[in-house]
């Protein structure tokens, strides 16, 4: 059962909002000045940070049982997504780990777990906002979109961490370098994560502009200061429609909701 939570924005979300963007906004900095060993572990803490924020949203919302057997179900199922996917190739496409990002378990870094954790929760928020009160009634509509919606980061994420070399693919694809079946794997992957969490009473506002943020950051970052412009603009249309649809249907749930304050009063 959810906690009753008046505040969407608590003071651990603020904190871990502020720290995770300042973060991402200092990594071409660190890049620049300190090389890319540095920018590896300013990566991994922007990561921790955005990880933390959705986790103290969850938290303020679900208390420590739900949000700790929603933790575990994700880490896990997205751990064994990535082992099984870089040992066999299915279902993202033949791909390997390269030791640069650490630490790793079985050859997956556990930075990649975590980052499932991090964006999930944002695009189920995304996927409900957008359907509304048709959320209750098409169970696997909230499930399809919301694994559309994760899917559309990985438009920037994989371009991006492809270039760095942290993983390689054996037989590049059409997408940048990057194959086609990966997004299908995507797509499986997070339905199916989805569909076993069954994510209801979410933190929506603070997961809302997580989602948002992240778009805005990773089209400035890909297209101004990694030098990827093309997958940056994909991603930009892409991600950006689901921000624009939810947007969209969240100012009008708050414009209906308005009115009938007002009548009642």
């Amino acid at each position: 059962m959810a906690k009753t939570n008046c505040n969407p924005f608590p003071l651990p979300v603020i904190v871990f909002l502020i720290l995770w963007i300042l973060t991402m906004i200092a990594l071409p900095i660190v890049g620049w000045t300190l090389g890319e060993a540095a920018l590896r572990q300013g990566m991994s803490l922007g990561v921790l940070m955005q990880f933390a924020a959705v986790s103290a949203a969850l938290l303020a919302q679900w208390g420590w049982r739900r949000t700790l057997r929603v933790f575990f179900l994700v880490m896990g199922v997205a751990f064994l997504a990535e082992w099984v996917g870089s040992s066999s190739g299915f279902p993202f496409g033949k791909y390997h780990y390269t030791p640069l990002l650490q630490p790793q378990l079985a050859g997956v870094p556990l930075l990649i777990p975590l980052a499932w954790m991090m964006m999930l929760p944002p695009a189920w928020a995304v996927a409900q906002t957008i359907l509304g009160e048709r959320v209750n009634s098409g169970k696997w509509q909230t499930t399809l979109l919301a694994a559309l919606a994760f899917t559309a980061w990985d438009l920037f994420l994989d371009p991006q961490m492809t270039a760095w070399g942290f993983w390689v693919w054996e037989q590049p694809g059409a997408y940048f370098g990057i194959p086609l079946v990966n997004f299908g794997g995507w797509i499986l992957v997070s339905a199916l994560i989805t569909a076993l969490v069954k994510p209801s009473e979410l933190p929506r506002q603070p997961l809302l502009l997580i989602y948002a943020v992240t778009w805005l950051l990773q089209s400035i970052g890909l297209g101004i200061f990694w030098s990827q412009p093309a997958p940056a603009l994909v991603g930009f249309v892409v991600m950006g429609l689901f921000v624009a649809l939810a947007f969209k249907a969240w100012r009008t749930t708050a414009q209906a909701e308005k009115t009938l304050a007002a009548g009642r009063g």
